[in-house]
């Protein structure tokens, strides 16, 4: 049965499109069959971080002019990309009846994967929430500054409050040192816990990284064009880490039909 992951941060510039590429292709490379959907149809970028080109998006889809199976292509260790695009407005607007529907018409792909991974928005847009409450495992990727403190606490107060999601992974990016990435984590821990209930898993940590930085501007993932570097050996003990956490049980729709509230009325 295939689980969902959503991928998010309470605001963008923490790094997260490139954690979640790096994640997903680490994964692959384990040997798990994963599709990755760029959900941030405002910016999308993960196809350039992969080093994809490509021309059909997820909008070909909900036109009708393209099936999923089409729009998918080739990524590394054989993960499927499903381009999201760039400033889709008329994604990024989807009402909740729209944004349903998106969800349900990923159905076709649970038996073609054992992962589905979503790069969501930067935020606590309803699009994100969307995704982010119908996901089995959330990923929130952080720093250890105010502001990303303070916009990834707002984003799990929603989920966790409007979606019934208690189980967070949480990821220190930019980090010190590993010492330095769990203090960041449990201080925000601390502090969600203490007004929410949910419950918060420490997935792992990233340092300050030239390799990363440099691999963006060369368009390949680090996991792919330095498979024993730190950073990529980090990335496999956080996907190991990340895939035997809990997963959440939706209080509303979700991926694959999981556990779907909605679904179970109408049945």
């Amino acid at each position: 049965m295939a689980v969902s992951i959503s991928v998010a941060s309470g605001k963008g510039g923490v790094g997260k499109t490139s954690v979640a590429v790096n994640l997903a292709i680490t994964m692959a490379s384990m040997g798990s069959r994963v599709i990755f959907l760029d959900a941030d149809f405002g910016l999308a970028n993960a196809n350039i971080l992969m080093g994809i080109n490509n021309s059909a998006t997820v909008a070909d889809v909900l036109s009708g002019n393209m099936d999923l199976e089409n729009v998918m292509v080739d990524g590394p260790f054989g993960l499927k990309l499903i381009c999201g695009g760039s400033a889709l407005l008329e994604l990024l607007n989807l009402d909740r009846t729209a944004r349903l529907n998106l969800i349900r018409s990923f159905d076709p792909l649970e038996d073609l994967c054992d992962v589905f991974f979503i790069d969501t928005p930067a935020g606590a847009s309803d699009s994100t929430l969307s995704f982010v409450n119908a996901s089995d495992k959330i990923l929130i990727v952080l720093q250890g500054e105010p502001t990303s403190f303070q916009d990834a606490y707002g984003l799990v107060k929603a989920a966790n409050l409007e979606g019934g999601v208690r189980n967070f992974g949480i990821m220190v990016n930019m980090a010190d040192s590993e010492n330095h990435a769990k203090e960041i984590f449990h201080k925000f821990k601390t502090i969600s816990a203490r007004f929410l209930d949910a419950n918060f898993d420490y997935i792992g940590h990233l340092p300050y990284s030239k390799n990363l930085r440099t691999s963006i501007v060369r368009r390949k993932p680090l996991v792919v064009s330095n498979k024993s570097c730190k950073e990529s050996l980090l990335f496999k003990t956080m996907s190991k880490k990340f895939l035997s956490s809990q997963n959440n049980i939706a209080s509303g729709i979700s991926f694959f039909n999981k556990n779907d509230i909605g679904s179970k009325e109408k049945s």
